[in-house]
């Protein structure tokens, strides 16, 4: 049950202010009061034998493909408005938007809309929405991916820089993204997305072109630093979940992540031609990578500004008179989302989170489990991945090959990530599924580890290029906090814990055990291991647990007693004893 201010207390809140108090504040309060007030008196007599009853069905990857002709079309006139609690007048009142909610004025339980209006309101949201996240999604990638890219050329050697100096800077760069990132979403939750998003975007294009000018270690480890401090990529994959509903996010989000190995696989054919330009104007290949992709990024954020509106109904601007939406648009989008999970009206997008909430979340145990796979589940695939194009090089690859045979390694990762979101539909699993990465990996790196001092070229390419990306594990921190108010938080913990495991990759592979790193992948193997045969198998058995717990004392009340207990809980999110785990 949410705290959203029902209309009553507003009043009451209202109608003892004093005279000198009826601020500019207050008069917007009471249009508020009003507007709510006459939205409950209408939506309290309305029928709701048009209404659709049936849940809304998750998009599925498996119904798509194996089963399209059994996929219903609906009459496109047909009513397409799901039943929500805003439809039970003794339940409404609880669920109201907040007063301070910036789409309040187009919030209206009345509201009715056809199938064929909704399919080409979404159909127009991935248009302007999450095209244009995505493009700045894989702007950032670039600028990710071309240290690996100019490892290829001779940016080491040019700089007088060791491996170990390398690793030096991935863990500066780690330390600064996680010392950065839940400041970032907190700053993010404040001053709005829509703006801190495109100013990140634009600082971290300046510094990531400033490394044209790269002199020494030195500046190579601020650099890294600088970098670090922007790190905008979670808040990019959270901004629009107010334009969406929760079964139509998830095929955009696998899809958005996607777009980071499609963006690899891009700046790969860049860096080919780029390196090409080395000794133009003096400058090495490496420098003039830096700079071309740093001014791309610069270009995208730049336009990011005028390319990310605060929220449905903020879409007009002076650059932008008429907006995207139409009224009828808005209303359909500002409703259907909260019918969908009515939670999302509990805060504005310019309201920052409070120290309650982030030390509520922060002590959510039962998202420990999460985090400590998202400590350990990435450790065995990134050294092979971080080093790959040096480990090219030093098996006798040149540079602009070497870049080339970086594609099928990120073209691999999109493949892998489809077919596990595939399985992970059709078994409805995620901590089996999720441990496929592992189990996967584990024969390559036993392969990387016995390979001969001198192995084919050939051979040892397809062993350390053989990369398995899952998706699963993106969704499974956010599903399982259950409140919404605190996915940022938790969203950001996971996130940093990934950053965590980063930071101890990079000192797997060093300079002491080049060039083929055995000491290193004895380690990766143990760890392998490790989440294979125990912590996945354990995180899966935990959450069984704590839902058989529930299970035993929700089963155990009467219909009254429930019906008392959603009333009166002050318990939110996964707190519920309703709320089931996912596993």
């Amino acid at each position: 049950m949410t705290s959203s201010v029902t209309s009553l207390s507003m009043t009451n809140s209202v109608s003892s202010a004093t005279p000198e108090q009826q601020t500019p504040m207050t008069d917007g309060l009471r249009r508020s009061v009003s507007l709510l007030s006459s939205v409950e008196k209408r939506s309290s007599s309305l029928p709701t034998d048009d209404l659709v009853d049936e849940a809304e069905e998750q998009f599925s990857w498996t119904t798509a493909i194996f089963r399209r002709k059994q996929i219903v079309h609906p009459d496109p006139d047909a009513t397409a408005t799901k039943r929500s609690v805003f439809d039970e007048p003794d339940l409404a009142p609880h669920y109201w938007p907040n007063k301070d909610y910036e789409n309040l004025h187009r919030f209206d339980p009345a509201a009715r809309w056809t199938y064929k209006e909704e399919k080409a309101l979404v159909r127009k949201l991935d248009w302007k929405i999450m095209i244009t996240a995505a493009i700045g999604f894989a702007a950032l990638n670039l600028d990710r991916n071309n240290l690996s890219q100019a490892n290829s050329d001779s940016f080491l050697q040019d700089l007088g820089l060791t491996t170990d100096d390398f690793n030096l800077g991935n863990t500066v760069f780690r330390l600064a993204f996680l010392c950065a990132e839940l400041p970032s979403q907190l700053v993010s939750k404040r001053i709005g997305p829509d703006r801190w998003i495109p100013t990140q975007m634009c600082l971290w294009s300046f510094v990531s072109l400033s490394q044209f000018w790269l002199t020494g270690r030195t500046s190579f480890l601020v650099c890294r630093a600088l970098l670090g401090f922007f790190p905008p990529r979670l808040t990019l994959l959270t901004f629009r979940t107010d334009f969406y509903t929760k079964t139509e996010l998830p095929v955009r989000l696998a899809l958005f992540w996607m777009t980071m190995n499609f963006c690899a696989i891009i700046a790969s054919f860049i860096a080919y031609g780029t390196l090409h330009m080395d000794g133009v104007a003096g400058a090495a290949g490496w420098q003039w990578l830096f700079m071309i992709e740093g001014i791309l990024t610069l270009f995208i954020g730049i336009l990011s500004f005028f390319r990310m509106p605060a929220s449905p109904t903020q879409t007009k601007t002076w650059f932008r008179p008429n907006g995207w939406f139409t009224e009828r648009e808005e209303i359909i989008m500002v409703n259907r989302v909260l019918r969908d999970d009515p939670t999302k009206g509990d805060m504005h997008n310019r309201e920052g989170l409070t120290l309650r909430r982030l030390w509520t979340a922060m002590c959510d145990y039962d998202l420990w489990p999460i985090y400590i796979l998202g400590l350990m589940f990435g450790i065995p695939n990134t050294p092979p991945s971080t080093y790959l194009t040096l480990l090219l090089r030093d098996i006798g690859f040149d540079t602009f090959n070497t870049n080339l045979l970086t594609i099928p390694s990120q073209a691999f990762g999109i493949i892998t990530m489809f077919v596990t979101t595939l399985v992970s539909e059709f078994v409805n699993e995620r901590s089996i599924v999720s441990m496929m990465e592992d189990l996967w990996t584990l024969p390559f790196l036993v392969a990387l580890y016995a390979l001969p001092s001198s192995p084919n070229p050939w051979v040892f390419f397809a062993v350390v290029t053989a990369k398995y990306l899952s998706l699963v594990q993106v969704g499974w921190c956010s599903r399982n906090a259950g409140a919404v108010a605190s996915r940022t938080v938790n969203a950001s913990l996971y996130n940093m814990f990934v950053q965590a495991s980063e930071i101890i990759s990079a000192q797997i592979y060093v300079a002491s055990d080049a060039p083929r790193y055995r000491h290193g992948n004895e380690i990766l193997i143990v760890i392998c291991c490790i989440n294979i045969c125990i912590l996945y198998p354990g995180t899966k058995a935990y959450y069984m647990w704590r839902n058989r717990q529930r299970a035993k004392i929700w089963d155990a009340m009467t219909t009254e007693e429930r019906a008392h207990y959603l009333s009166t809980t002050k318990d939110v999110g996964n707190r519920r004893l309703d709320f089931r785990f996912a596993h």
